[in-house]
């Protein structure tokens, strides 16, 4: 009985044991298979993929290839490669497009052949999924879609297309703010869209994403890249917190990373959806974006940096201290051999476009005047396609914009620019010996630069022309009377206008209404008055005393008149924009078209008359 007993027991423990052990055996099974799933699901991530990437680029840029016995032909192929790899990851960084689509093309070969099979994309980014993809999936597909239909005009079809550039209600009593494309428009775009994603589409939209990651420029990356006005980021929303708005029907959380703007076609689009996800991106996202050749380290003592990129767009980067956050501001001057009959289109343009252009040809001291973003940078590159090609031109800008040497190729042109250590005035100093027959300033900004501007059109040059961002012209006589004031050129008011109003002949005022349209709101000739004129003497012709006093009065009346309030110029608007269409105003003064005429050809003198006689007969 007691064999039998420890028999069972013995038994017992046994099977105690098997029990135990085959559901350890299956637990350690189970969470194998779990660390597995969680280890393949991790492996396809956006983050994985950017750190697979940049691990193998690093590895293959390094290598010492002298160590690895490759014969002469395989060697240099290598070398060859890998410097044409070396170079567009720097490049691209910049902003050139062909650097950008050189590592692209590498990253989308590398994750192909080593990462990703037609299998493994949904994993990464759930294509055929529509309730899981986010609004940034949504709108990176239609971006990438529109842009393999139109090109670099793919975001301005999607906007026209869907209307996506219309006021938008941000709050419950209907008040119009703002433009501003929302989650819900995406949502709905897409849902109409319908699209169906081949597996190089998905890839090719998994590479873009890992690239604006890695070399890129966050969520504007691509955004950069379009034939839109700018992008700019940083500038709305409370990085410390997040705010509820309405937005049409629905509601949507705003925070300062939700920061990306558009500027297109005169009007700035708040992108409610990106954003920039930490102030960590942005940071990074400005720290890079300004450094095409070499402008230097931006730090709490250089609070900002305004630069070019590679593509000939302009960038201004602001940090604290002196602003209250990271922001960037990139312009875009994407259209290259633009017009006149291109920039102005409403009813009777050719009254403008053929009076801009005899301006130029009649060598005329032209300001293009205007608020920002009213395009006084483009009707400047239109102008000077109306300057005689035998005159040669010297630029002087803050940071290139114009690059007229781009779409003037033939012509002999030659831009300066400010630096830390050349003040604009220095460099108009030097353009006196640089041959130039017209001076162009892209932007008369400073008061020093505004002072020589005036003293070279007077001496220095056949005619001069620039932009500035005076009102009125009465705005721009003073500010450039002041400008010499300030710089103790001229030590009285009445002296320093007379000389500003003696230089300039004409103010081409353009404007930026509410809805972002653009037109030349007028072109007004600057005409200065004869300040060299007899005070009347009719007083000595008098019979007697009484009216010998009365006559003496008016002539002293005359002399305190000039000495107070007398005028030194006349402003006439030449042309003005009315209701829609432009309208011939006054004629030419008889001066600046006889000044005109001195400066054109034979066949232009006619044909510059018969233009006057239509107009202003």
């Amino acid at each position: 009985m007691k064999d039998w007993l420890n028999t069972a027991l013995i038994l017992t423990i046994i099977l105690l044991c098997l029990a135990f052990l085959i559901h350890y055996m299956r637990r350690g099974r189970h969470n194998e298979r779990k660390v597995k799933k969680t280890i393949a699901s991790e492996k396809f991530t956006i983050n994985s993929l950017v750190n697979y990437v940049r691990d193998y680029i690093n590895e293959m840029t390094r290598t010492n290839l002298y160590e690895l016995g490759l014969d002469s032909e395989t060697f240099q192929r290598r070398i060859n490669k890998r410097s044409e790899l070396k170079k567009a990851l720097k490049n691209c960084l910049y902003g050139s497009v062909e650097d950008k689509a050189y590592v692209k093309d590498f990253i989308l070969d590398l994750l192909k052949d080593t990462y990703l099979n037609a299998s493994c994309v949904d994993k990464v980014i759930p294509f055929d999924e529509y309730n899981r993809l986010t609004v940034r999936d949504k709108f990176d597909i239609l971006l990438y879609t529109f842009k393999k239909r139109h090109g670099y005009d793919g975001l301005t079809k999607l906007i026209e297309v869907y209307h996506l550039d219309q006021l938008k209600c941000m709050i419950e009593d209907g008040h119009t703010v703002s433009y501003i494309i929302s989650e819900e428009e995406i949502e709905t775009i897409f849902k109409k869209e319908r699209l169906l994603l081949s597996y190089e589409d998905k890839l090719n939209v998994i590479v873009q994403r890992v690239y604006q990651i890695y070399k890129g420029y966050g969520v504007i990356d691509e955004i950069r890249d379009m034939n839109i006005d700018g992008v700019s980021g940083g500038v709305s929303g409370d990085l410390d917190a997040k705010n509820l708005i309405r937005i049409g029907e629905g509601q949507q959380t705003i925070s300062g990373y939700n920061s990306v703007w558009i500027f297109y076609k005169g009007k700035s689009i708040h992108l409610s959806f990106l954003s920039f996800d930490s102030v960590q991106e942005l940071r990074r996202i400005c720290q890079n974006i300004y450094r095409y050749n070499k402008a230097g380290q931006l730090s709490e003592n250089v609070g900002y940096k305004v630069n070019e990129m590679k593509d000939g767009s302009r960038v201004v980067v602001v940090r604290p201290n002196f602003s209250e956050s990271w922001a960037f501001f990139v312009r875009k001057f994407h259209i290259k051999h633009v017009t006149l009959n291109q920039l102005i289109k409403d009813k009777n343009s050719e009254l403008p476009i053929k009076l801009i252009t005899y301006l130029a040809k009649g060598c005329r001291v032209t300001a293009v005047t205007g608020a920002q973003g009213s395009g006084k940078t483009t009707l400047l590159m239109a102008f000077v396609r109306h300057i005689y090609a035998t005159l040669t031109l010297r630029v002087q800008e803050m940071a290139f914009e114009l690059h007229l040497r781009k779409v003037y190729p033939m012509r002999n042109i030659l831009t300066f620019k400010e630096t830390d250590t050349i003040s604009g005035q220095q460099g108009l100093d030097i353009q006196k010996k640089t041959d130039g027959s017209v001076n162009i300033l892209g932007e008369v900004a400073t008061d020093p630069v505004a002072a020589w501007m005036i003293q070279m059109a007077q001496v220095a040059s056949l005619f001069t022309v620039f932009t500035h961002h005076a009102k009125t012209v009465h705005d721009l006589v003073l500010s450039l009377r002041n400008s010499l004031l300030k710089c103790e050129v001229f030590n009285n008011e009445k002296v320093a206008e007379q000389q500003v109003v003696q230089v300039l002949n004409f103010d081409i005022h353009l404007t930026r209404d509410y809805s972002g349209k653009r037109y030349i709101e007028r072109i007004t000739e600057i005409i200065a008055l004869n300040q060299d004129m007899e005070y009347p003497n009719t007083y000595k012709e008098a019979h007697d005393k009484d009216e010998k006093q009365a006559l003496f009065m008016d002539t002293t009346t005359e002399y305190y008149r000039r000495r107070t309030d007398r005028k030194q110029y006349v402003a006439n608007n030449i042309l003005e924009y009315v209701n829609g269409q432009y309208v011939a105003k006054h004629k030419i003064s008889h001066h600046n078209m006889s000044q005109m005429n001195a400066h054109m050809t034979e066949e232009d003198k006619k044909s510059f008359q018969s233009f006057i006689d239509t107009y202003w007969s």
